[in-house]
């Protein structure tokens, strides 16, 4: 019999079309050989899988089963591709933790870390990773921001502390943008983090656990010509990504151990995606850490997949077995 895989997508936050594009990349290229994928949409109105015929069939959150032909049918494993809540803040981890379904995501303690970027980022510091200086405002704080720009300096970034896909980021570079550059953060969460600039070059890397160790791909470098590395930059094509990076090959292991570091770290699992501003000095100082990072057509990982010598086919049959 072949395992029957939910391919998760949707969530609750504004990255809901990019999940989707991630959710559609992994259903065609999961190995229909051994497995059986299944599109499953999680809304807060409806959470259903998606049947052949273009039907829908709800889920029972009670199991996580839907019904065929009047037949409960189970999952044997879940493919979380949401990004943002409910999916790579680890509450649909818990979730399956308590149900007993197995799935190939990050648990529920390194998703809502990571989630956190404040919060990852001073634990990761307690272990020598470079950081950049960093404030953060919660809903309903009134800070001064004469005492941020003190504090941090421009330019610097003022982003939400619980979004992905680069919304409600800004980059500031005076006094008089901060206010409104905050306001735009918090229409994404309720927490607000100040980053201090890092001048250097954007690099990431994506990897992964294939249920012997952890293995990372070739690092991508991302020239935009934007201010930095926007939703626009990632999604509408104004951004180079240059994969494998122009990059020698000890600073391409050095960025490579530290991502396997971070990752082995956070207790993670299945892929993730780390990004550093590495500096002239080269120091890779951490940007953030993705464990639901974009799979779309768009995306890097899948890039980066390719410049390995690898299919996607094979990478997720990988994931899917480390289970």
């Amino acid at each position: 019999m072949k395992k029957k895989v939910a391919v998760i997508y949707g969530g609750y936050s504004s990255e809901y079309k990019i999940s989707e594009k991630s959710a559609r990349v992994i259903f065609e290229h999961i190995d229909r050989g051994l497995y059986e994928p299944f599109m499953v949409e999680i809304t807060k109105e409806s959470w259903h899988v998606n049947t052949k015929g273009g039907g829908v069939s709800p889920i029972d959150k009670n199991k996580f089963t839907f019904l065929t032909d009047g037949v409960e049918s189970a999952f044997d494993v879940a493919f979380i591709t949401i990004h943002g809540t409910p999916g790579e803040d680890g509450k649909l981890q818990s979730y399956f933790d308590m149900i007993g379904l197995k799935y190939i995501n990050s648990g529920p303690f390194g998703s809502a870390l990571t989630f956190n970027k404040w919060a990852c980022n001073s634990f990761l510091r307690a272990f020598g990773i470079a950081t950049a200086k960093a404030i953060l405002i919660r809903k309903g704080e009134s800070p001064s921001t004469f005492e941020i720009a003190d504090e941090i300096g421009f330019p610097c970034f003022i982003k939400p502390n619980g979004a992905g896909s680069s919304f409600g980021i800004s980059k500031v570079n005076t006094l008089m943008e901060m206010p409104n550059a905050i306001a735009k953060a918090f229409e994404e969460d309720e927490e607000v983090v100040v980053e201090g600039f890092i001048a250097g070059r954007e690099i990431t890397c994506g990897l992964y656990y294939n249920g012997t160790e952890i293995v990372p791909f070739p690092p991508t470098e991302i020239v935009t010509a934007n201010d930095f590395f926007d939703y626009e930059a990632k999604y509408d094509g104004a951004s180079d990504e240059i994969t494998p990076a122009d990059i020698d090959a000890e600073l391409t292991m050095l960025i490579q151990n530290t991502s396997k570091s971070i990752y082995r770290r956070l207790g993670l699992k299945g892929i993730a995606r780390i990004d550093f501003m590495v500096t002239e000095d080269r120091t890779p100082y951490l940007i953030e850490v993705n464990t639901t990072p974009g799979m779309s057509e768009e995306s890097i990982v899948p890039q980066q997949v390719v410049a390995a010598g690898q299919e996607l086919k094979t990478v997720l049959s990988q994931v899917i077995e480390s289970n």
